[in-house]
């Protein structure tokens, strides 16, 4: 039994199924929601309704866009012959607060596994094989994250895209800047030292 109105039980019920966010979670924004005005509450029901309506996946790249065509897309000063592959959008906004990269993007919408059921075919692997042929790229740099899903993604990519004769890159990792050997755990040290590169 719930003290709560069946109006607020069932906005935080819908709100508990956005990732991250769990029935405690849902609470506070719905009573953050109630503590506001009315105006708050309308601007953003609005947004919500309208991002749905308004946002799309790029047709070359499958970035967040408003547009057929992103703005990274669309953008000439782009090196047009470089592609980082990362497995969503949310990854090229970290990547491009960086401004380390000058290329365009290409966001495959997942990483692979088997045991949820998501394969080759599930991602935007044959798209990002079209790109490539048809734009003549030089360099595919493989960002997908550090985790199963992710290396056996960037393995399952670099085995199907050595025989295209592209440069076929990886992002390094290892130790973050600033902090201290001691304070790494072992996989990263790891990984630091087999991606090692020359000094000079």
């Amino acid at each position: 039994m719930t003290a709560y109105t069946d109006l607020v039980n069932r906005l935080v019920r819908e709100l508990a199924k956005l990732p991250g966010i769990g029935p405690r979670s849902a609470e506070r924004i719905v009573f953050h929601i109630l503590k506001v005005d009315s105006e708050y509450a309308r601007n953003l029901a609005s947004l919500l309704v309208q991002v749905k309506q308004h946002s799309f996946f790029c047709k070359e790249c499958h970035h967040l866009s408003e547009s057929e065509i992103c703005h990274i897309c669309r953008d000439p000063g782009r090196d047009q012959k470089i592609i980082c592959v990362v497995e969503e959008s949310k990854d090229i906004i970290a990547l491009e607060k960086t401004g380390a990269h000058k290329g365009l993007y290409h966001v495959l919408l997942g990483a692979l596994s088997p045991l949820d059921g998501i394969g080759p075919r599930e991602l935007r692997i044959q798209d990002l094989l079209r790109r490539i042929r048809e734009k003549n790229i030089r360099e595919v740099i493989l960002a997908t994250n550090s985790n199963t899903e992710g290396e056996t993604t960037a393995l399952y990519l670099l085995k199907i895209l050595k025989p295209l004769g592209v440069s076929v890159t990886r992002i390094a990792k290892g130790i973050p800047v600033g902090s201290n050997l001691e304070f790494a755990d072992q996989a990263t040290l790891g990984q630091a030292l087999t991606a090692r590169v020359p000094f000079a």
